[in-house]
């Protein structure tokens, strides 16, 4: 079973505070398990995780014969890549989505990945906006046949009813024609769920709920949809006014509203062409006059500021002319540059890097990297043109030290070179 690492929480949590016991954490921490295969099949890109779940819902789909074969899965899934579908297939075992029996040599859904398949068939099924009422209340009468049903189930569903409420109820106060009967249409769809939800609160009512949390939140859902279901009558008043105050635009019975869902019923481009030739011509506001505005300007900049501030630049003061400061090498560099610039023999590693302290070896050792290179800085140049060469024994063992905060070294040489062997192609 894959867990969480609960350390990792630390970067979210403030100090002292354990994940487990944030009441908004810890039932999800007790179910690591199923967030980790949600995890594993919706991470990534959206067509790898398309081709995840139509694997799985293949493996799925033969409910006679459950058990698969390596070749059967191949020959099924031949539209799919091999190299990619074993890939797949490798990362569904690690979730525990996919079961291998290695001595018959099988493959098996795990019961987590038929729960998950079984709530994505739902999800699928009620997809469209106006379902989402009907997915939520077949939540609720599947929890209630199973003895599962959870305060959080319907909360959600109550909080869904709420925001369709507002809804409702700032389309009755814009006194849009459009938004009304787009809130009546949503109304329609709304009501067909919600009278299947009503016997499904009534039922629930019959046989208790588990807490008396539910048993609140059901109250308020009965109240919320009984609030929706006379919006009704609201929404016909509304657009009754309207029309006894539709604007008639020509004899003919044309009305404001119908050249309004006319022009809404066009594309950008056949407005365009409809407006290119009639409203070309930009009104000018006459009511701005410049010398006007100007004048009202003028004498805004013009007249005082109560604790007016001046700001005033500082009077000039005399300073030193600064001296160039000659460059002086980094003592330790210098030194190493000294050391090196001495070689006429091959000289052992640890020689030139141990000295002084753990610090001071590390340094010295770092700055034999730049020997040979070309575009340094000009403080390392002296160090880059040095003729020597450093060589790794990369066989042997670590040189034993044990000086100067030093156990053990890279074994290893510095050699003279010419300057015909540094500019070698090959880089020897």
């Amino acid at each position: 079973m894959h867990q969480f690492d609960e350390s990792a929480f630390q970067d979210f949590l403030s100090a002292g505070v354990s994940p487990r016991d944030v009441d908004a954490l810890f039932p999800l921490l007790q179910s690591a398990n199923v967030i980790q295969a949600l995890i594993a099949l919706f991470r990534g890109g959206s067509e790898e995780v398309m081709i995840r779940l139509a694997i799985l819902r293949e493996i799925a789909s033969r409910a006679d014969a459950p058990e698969w074969t390596p070749q059967q899965l191949q020959n099924h899934l031949s539209f799919i890549d091999n190299t990619k579908l074993e890939t797949v297939l490798k990362r569904l075992r690690e979730h525990d989505l996919l079961l291998w029996d290695g001595e018959r040599r099988l493959y098996q859904l795990s019961s987590l990945a038929r729960m998950i398949l079984s709530s994505l068939s739902n999800l699928v099924s009620f997809g469209s906006q106006d379902d989402e009422l009907g997915y939520l209340f077949s939540q609720i009468a599947a929890g209630d046949a199973v003895g599962q049903l959870s305060a959080e189930t319907l909360n959600n569903l109550l909080a869904r009813l709420n925001e369709l409420e507002s809804f409702f109820s700032q389309a009755v106060l814009s006194g849009s024609e459009f938004r009304l009967k787009a809130a009546q249409n949503r109304l329609a769809a709304a009501q067909k769920w919600m009278a299947r939800g009503t016997e499904i609160l009534q039922n629930l009512g019959e046989n208790g709920f588990a807490d008396d949390a539910s048993w609140k939140i059901a109250q308020k859902i009965g109240d919320s949809q009984s609030r929706m279901m006379r919006m009704t009558s609201v929404f016909q008043n509304e657009l009754a006014k309207i029309a006894r105050q539709r604007v008639m635009l020509s004899e003919g019975g044309l009305s404001s509203s119908e050249l309004a869902a006319w022009l809404k019923a066009q594309s950008v481009e056949k407005l365009a062409d409809l407006s290119a030739h009639n409203i070309a011509q930009v009104p000018e506001p006459l009511y701005l006059l410049p010398d006007v505005m100007l004048d009202v300007a003028e004498a805004f900049l013009e007249r005082d500021i109560i604790d007016k501030k001046v700001s005033a630049m500082p009077p000039p003061v005399d300073i030193e002319v600064a001296q160039d400061v000659p460059f002086e090498y980094p003592p330790q560099l210098q030194s190493l540059n000294n050391m090196l610039s001495r070689i006429e023999r091959s000289v052992v590693l640890a020689d030139i890097v141990v000295g002084g302290d753990f610090s001071a070896a590390s340094y010295r050792y770092s700055l034999l990297t730049f020997l040979g290179e070309q575009n340094v800085d000009a403080d390392l140049a002296a160090l880059a043109e040095q003729p020597v060469l450093v060589l790794h024994d990369d066989t042997a063992a670590l040189q034993a030290i044990h000086q100067n905060e030093i156990a053990f070294m890279s074994t290893g040489t510095i050699s003279p070179i010419n300057p015909s062997v540094r500019n070698k192609p090959d880089g020897t």
